[in-house]
């Protein structure tokens, strides 16, 4: 009996009652208010439950009588062993052996599936994360976002929702001018610009713009007039800059469905039509909060709680970062997306309330249309700066130093909003004080277990749930019961270091179990339907800490 279906039954239960205290009470009820929840103490049960808690007052009842009223009924419930009434009225619920002991099974035949669910379902979600500037390299920031957001739309996908992870290319404006320069500066030989980017990585890109061929010359580079060679260098090297972020990313594990170019939105149409960043103020316009100032056009954001409004449009006739914004925003909307989340660095702030205001200004709702989370600053203790790019921690460079596996792991560990230190000692230990190694070793141990179990002759032949009696085997069932609803929870709150946190509790549960409780048989015990049954609780719990880690892109080795 998983969760679903003791709340169902709970539920089943308590209807007929609390309609014979209050007609019309039962309508009223569904099973998103049956909570239940795992007593932290597990001689008080499987299942604990504040439905009486939750309804007594509404239903004229006293608290713990009407909890003693359900428990009876309940009692009798095919599944479970024994209901119990705490405190005020809270009920705990006691599953029998094979009722429990059942789930080993449904999890190992639905494999991969195990943990998805539909609580998204019908949600059409633009996740958009990441997005730096294609003049450099990623640095140690991105890298938390990066981890962070595949993670949050790994768990959104589970969830049943449909999403896009998207990145935001910053290729427009002074930044990709002053990167042009730069570049062009090195590979003529130049003294790079006193506003131009540092770094080997600059002299690097020089050298391999200089070399590739220019159509119409036989000299390449050289032949160009200046204005020529800068248009020239700019678009060969952001061309090999964003190929480089895209191949980090890759080997970071994070996948982007969608690259967006900011030259989209400023570029004109066909026949000499507006562009998306023209027609974006138009659009506002329309929906009433744009207004003309001294020359310069204005967003009227402070009707929905921005500290100032927003210029859209300079008096000389220039756009703003603003009409970006605005623009992109509502070209995901025209692109099908009800709802849009940002991952946003911690210096982006400011943002939060513009982002919003701009939902309103849109003509949508600014508390359900748009969502924007700001991630905290990560720092590794002992990390150098990149010889390349001169002045940050560069992505690649903490991937080669602590591997891919550790600083996924550790990075969706804790709070987006948690500023966080990572000591890399510990990310490199083969020890349980690494929390990663820790987990990863309960998965491999599963596989470990499974081949040995196979070359002893003990198979999943025989499935015999009630013999699952154990304490630790107990407990084991319990966690694995909880994985689909943290799957959701953490889905609908986006934070995947609830997963991790649940992978290390399920660890160190198996652990125990192992210690505890044998799969093959000692010596010439013959093997029974313990053994065999216990192979598919050992499975079941190898497949969850596999689906759990592949949440937070992480792999599952089989040995270690």
């Amino acid at each position: 009996m998983d969760p679903e279906q003791l709340s169902a039954a709970l539920l089943a239960v308590v209807a007929p009652l609390a309609e014979a205290r209050r007609p019309g009470a039962a309508a009223e009820l569904s099973v998103s208010d049956v909570v239940l929840d795992r007593p932290k103490n597990r001689d008080h049960g499987d299942w604990s439950s504040n439905i009486a808690l939750k309804l007594a007052k509404s239903l004229g009842a006293n608290p713990r009588e009407f909890a003693a009223e359900i428990a009876v009924p309940l009692a009798d419930v095919a599944g479970i062993a024994a209901v119990d009434v705490a405190g005020p009225g809270f009920i705990n619920i006691r599953l029998d052996a094979a009722a429990a002991g059942a789930l080993a099974k449904v999890i190992v035949e639905a494999g991969a599936a195990f943990g998805t669910n539909s609580s998204q379902r019908g949600n059409t979600i633009n996740l958009e994360f990441v997005s730096a500037n294609p003049t450099g390299p990623l640095h140690i920031g991105h890298t938390r976002w990066a981890a962070l957001g595949d993670a949050i739309a790994r768990l959104l996908l589970a969830s049943g929702a449909t999403l896009v992870r998207e990145f935001y290319i910053n290729d427009a404006g002074a930044q990709m001018e002053r990167f042009g320069r730069s570049v062009l500066a090195a590979a003529l030989g130049q003294p790079i610009p006193e506003d131009g980017y540092a770094g080997e990585y600059i002299q690097t890109l020089g050298a391999r713009v200089r070399d590739l061929p220019v159509e119409g010359t036989t000299g390449g580079l050289v032949e160009l007039d200046p204005a020529a060679q800068l248009a020239f260098v700019t678009e060969r090297a952001y061309e090999l800059q964003l190929g480089e972020i895209q191949a980090s990313l890759e080997r970071f594990n994070v996948h982007f469905d969608v690259w967006f170019s900011e030259r989209v939105l400023h570029a004109a149409g066909a026949a000499g039509e507006p562009s998306l960043v023209d027609e974006a103020v138009e659009r506002l316009r329309v929906q009433g909060h744009v207004f003309d100032d001294e020359g310069a056009v204005w967003v009227r954001t402070t009707d929905f709680g921005d500290d100032k409004d927003r210029v859209i449009r300079r008096s000389n006739g220039e756009y703003t970062y603003f009409a970006a914004d605005a623009a992109y925003y509502l070209n995901k909307g025209d692109r099908g997306f009800a709802h849009k989340i940002y991952l946003l660095g911690a210096d982006h702030h400011g943002y939060v309330h513009r982002l919003k205001a701009l939902a309103g200004a849109a003509g949508e709702d600014p508390e359900k249309d748009i969502e924007v989370l700001i991630g905290q600053l990560v720092s590794i203790n002992g990390a150098k700066l990149s010889k390349r790019a001169g002045n940050i921690i560069e992505l690649d460079d903490l991937q080669s130093w602590l591997g891919t596996d550790a600083l996924r792991y550790s990075l969706g560990r804790y709070p987006a909003d948690s500023p966080l230190t990572l000591d890399p000692e510990i990310l490199q230990k083969r020890t349980n004080d690494n929390p990663v190694f820790y987990v990863q070793y309960a998965h491999a141990r599963t596989h470990n277990v499974a081949r040995n179990a196979a070359a002893s002759g003990i198979d999943r032949s025989a499935f015999a749930p009630e013999a699952l009696t154990h304490e630790t085997e107990s407990a084991l069932l319990g966690a694995l019961q909880e994985f689909p609803r943290l799957v959701a929870f953490a889905a609908d709150v986006r934070e995947p270091h609830r997963i991790a946190r649940y992978l290390e509790e399920l660890a160190g549960l198996y652990h125990r179990w192992y210690d505890s409780c044998r799969v093959i048989p000692l010596g010439d015990e013959q093997p029974t339907d313990l053994h065999r049954t216990r192979l598919w609780l050992n499975d079941a719990t190898g497949q969850v800490l596999r689906n759990g880690l592949d949440l937070l892109g992480v792999s599952a080795p089989e040995r270690m």
